[in-house]
């Protein structure tokens, strides 16, 4: 089992015991890059955990968008 940690802050998220479930809700952002990018061909993967989520949005000029989810998975 591959552990997860926060690209940002180096927390280990907490994951369910042998699994790929994750105890603790982060953010997961991947990106292929194209053409026209300083990155054609590569692959990127960064794991923020929510306390340096929230750090980081307060950085942006622009809020993220927010929309309340009826139901929760």
């Amino acid at each position: 089992m591959k552990e997860v940690y926060c690209n940002c802050c180096g927390k280990q998220i907490k994951m369910k015991e042998n699994t790929q479930i994750a105890l603790e809700d982060c953010v997961v952002i991947e990106k292929s890059w194209g053409y026209f990018s300083g990155r054609d061909g590569v692959r990127q993967k960064v794991t923020v955990c929510e306390a340096c989520f929230d750090a980081w949005v307060q950085t942006f000029a622009r809020p993220p968008e927010e929309s309340q989810e009826l139901e929760l998975l």
